[in-house]
């Protein structure tokens, strides 16, 4: 039904085909066919990175669990998105090789395989690792069997109270159809018996989301503190929920179904309400993965695949309990010792007030100098948000003009917007409602500032506005008007900011101020896009002003004279760059490629990669930031932004990059980029076939240093040496 659909809309089809983000054709027949990695491999590889730090003794206890719950969260948005977007392809007869040249079923295989492999390790990891350490700990997560009959008295009771009230059991009979199963909704099947007819029936329970997923069980004395999962509290409660009826089996099951947006903006009368039932749709979006638990009887399994409509293959067996993201709520637990040691982020030297008791001011500490603030070394609020919220206060201010991707619901940044405009600024608000998952939020404070007299765009049609741009003009005692911009490379969002690594330029450059006001009119209104001088911009000149940037170092290599690139994202993805950074490697010039996650180059291969390394970096925070650095023959280039190397980054998102002028800033940035690829920093390490290897410990097996630890020292020196 949904691949007829489909084939008769070609609009949606090539929609579809866009949002996978389709490999850009090569046509340098002097390199390899192999020479890219594939993207979804490379993906599953970035989530084993993250599983190995939950398997690491040396990372603190609750960490470890966070890392856990972080993989299982991860994995499920793989599925709902790229997997799903796979066998969408596939469905639909749209079966364009992937970015290595191979067909989607082959991939799916490759998935399929990896993915089981990995969630059983996952789930071997907190059975046999973590589970075991946070008993020693004295936190226990129990199971109904751990429990002696006076504890299950008491949780009876709580169960009954609490619990039982907003339980609903689905039958499943000819009058009963088979329930709708919500995408990552976690529920027990259940098979019962009547012992009147002896007829046997399935009934399907749905463990509430909103209730805690491990309920902590009443103090015994021991000091212990004590959970059990929601699930295994429910599933010994049955025959409360079935009472005279017979239990004769039951398990635990999650499915995971498509839950990406496919939305056709030039057909939309209202963006918005044209999301918001995109929205509702998503809920209902065809299965593409079932856990069960393994203990799950044939005849359970074999009822819930048919109804389903779901495949062996897409079929999950592990030991509960299932949904291991629900371990967030115990990394909540006030156990410091079992935690990073907590970092204050600082202010930034040059926005700290001259006197101890002054106020700050950011608009005169932007005049005297740029200013580079690295969060959350450096606090966002005494940064950004003071720059917003002062300019929201500053009577002098006239307009505030921002780009706003996803933010929290109560953002101050937000707030700051609001209050500027019923100051009776003119704020203009570039919200890009689209932010995958994050529509709704999007949605509900989009509609909050436009109440409140904003200016909301909803960007351009076709393209999402990823773009961390902020521009303040601002109209100086002598009247002239000046513009005051940031431009960082992550979100404007105060909660993210605490655990994102990103860094943003604070500047009243006259030539970067135009440049934004001039952004900002194309985005907003009708405008004949013209080149930037310190701006990159894509879609149209981002890639091209890349290559052209690595083309000059390969030039000057072969010229006998310095050249070097390094280069940090979250994705390195996109072939034509990829292409001329291999080119470069082949002229002799040094390549560092610093990445979070998805790598599709390989990096030491003979006569074509053996200058190019590639490394990888994870820990307490998340790193976020895109960094391009070219040597530039003495006169180095510096570039910080939004945009990785990703066809739907470069070819159909608004993203800046900012060239950094000052040359203290470039020192930092080569002397970050000198850490990170140290071999004395503790790092994954890409070899040419693909693989990963973690470098944590020297020689001796003493540890590596720890990059994030180094840098806040460092920025932690800075402010001492004020």
């Amino acid at each position: 039904m949904e691949s007829d659909t489909v084939l008769g809309d070609p609009a949606l089809a090539a929609a579809m085909l866009d949002e996978y983000d389709e490999p850009t054709p090569s046509e340098d027949a002097s390199l390899p066919l192999d020479r890219y990695l594939d993207r979804e491999l490379s993906w599953l590889a970035f989530n084993q990175r993250v599983l190995e730090l939950a398997e690491d003794p040396h990372v603190p206890l609750l960490e470890r669990a966070n890392f856990l719950a972080i993989f299982a969260s991860n994995l499920d948005e793989f599925f709902m998105v790229r997997v799903a977007g796979l066998k969408r392809r596939i469905a639909t007869g749209i079966a364009v090789p992937t970015n290595v040249g191979r067909a989607p079923l082959e991939v799916l295989a490759d998935i399929s395989r990896l993915a089981h492999e990995l969630q059983a390790r996952h789930a071997a990891a907190f059975r046999n690792l973590v589970k075991p350490a946070l008993d020693e700990a004295d936190i226990h997560v129990e199971t109904w069997s751990d429990l002696a009959e006076a504890d299950r008295d008491r949780v009876h009771e709580l169960f009954s109270q609490r619990i039982f009230p907003v339980l609903m059991p689905l039958a499943v009979d000819p009058g009963h159809p088979f329930p709708y199963i919500s995408g990552l909704s976690l529920n027990l099947s259940v098979r019962v018996r009547n012992p009147k007819t002896e007829k046997v029936e399935f009934a399907r329970v749905k463990v509430p989301s909103m209730l805690p997923r491990f309920v902590q069980l009443p103090d015994d004395g021991s000091g212990r503190t004590r959970y059990i999962p929601l699930e295994d509290l429910i599933s010994n409660h049955l025959e409360d929920l079935f009472p005279g009826m017979e239990i004769l089996e039951h398990h635990e099951f999650r499915l995971t179904r498509n839950e990406d947006v496919e939305l056709d903006e030039d057909e939309s009368e209202s963006l918005i309400q044209a999301l918001e039932k995109e929205l509702l749709r998503r809920r209902f979006g065809p299965p593409i993965r079932l856990e069960i638990s393994d203990d799950m009887d044939p005849v359970t399994l074999d009822l819930l695949i048919r109804e389903l409509d779901i495949t062996e293959q897409e079929v999950y067996r592990l030991p509960a309990p299932l949904d291991l993201s629900g371990l967030f709520e115990l990394t909540k637990l006030d156990r410091p010792g079992l935690k990073y040691a907590p970092h204050l982020p600082t202010t930034a030297v040059q926005l700290l007030p001259s006197e101890p008791n002054a106020d700050p001011d950011i608009f005169a500490a932007i005049r005297k100098q740029d200013v580079l603030v690295h969060h959350p070394y450096e606090s966002f609020a005494t940064s950004v948000q003071a720059f917003l919220d002062q300019a929201a206060a500053d009577p002098q201010v006239l307009a505030i003009k921002q780009t706003l991707y996803r933010t929290s619901g109560d953002s101050p940044i937000v707030e700051a917007l609001i209050a500027a405009a019923e100051a009776g600024k003119q704020v203009l608000a570039i919200v890009e409602i689209k932010a995958r998952f994050d529509e709704q939020n999007n949605i509900s404070w989009a509609r909050k500032l436009e109440k409140a007299g904003v200016h909301v765009v909803y960007g351009l049609v076709g393209l999402k506005t990823h773009a961390k741009i902020a521009s303040v003009i601002r109209q100086e005692k002598n009247g002239e008007l000046r513009h005051y911009t940031h431009i960082g490379t992550g979100n404007y969002n105060p909660k993210t900011s605490r655990i994102y690594e990103d860094f943003g330029l604070l500047t009243v450059d006259d030539q970067v101020g135009k440049e934004v006001t001039r952004l900002f009119n194309e985005l907003s209104g009708y405008a004949i896009e013209k080149k930037f001088s310190r701006l990159l911009v894509a879609p149209r000149y981002l890639r091209k002003g890349l290559i052209k940037r690595i083309e000059t170092e390969t030039a000057n290599a072969l010229k006998g004279r310095p050249a070097r690139i390094q280069i940090k994202v979250n994705s390195m993805v996109d072939e034509a760059v990829i292409d001329a950074l291999y080119r470069a490697s082949n002229a002799g010039v040094p390549v560092d490629i610093w990445v979070r996650g998805i790598c599709a180059l390989r990096p030491g291969v003979p006569g074509l990669s053996e200058n190019i390394r590639v490394r990888s970096i994870l820990g307490r925070y998340l790193e976020h930031s895109r960094i391009f650095t070219f040597a530039g023959d003495g006169e180095p280039e510096v570039w910080i932004g939004s945009a990785d190397m990703m066809h739907r980054n470069l070819d159909r998102r608004i993203e800046v990059l900012v060239r950094l002028t000052d040359r203290r800033h470039q020192r930092e940035m080569t002397k970050l980029f000198d850490t990170a690829m140290s071999e004395r920093t503790a790092s994954w390490h890409l070899d040419s076939d693909g693989a990963w290897t973690r470098h944590s410990t020297g020689k001796t097996g003493a540890p590596l240093s720890d990059m994030q630890d180094a840098v806040m020292r460092e920025v932690s020196a800075r402010r001492r040496s004020r």
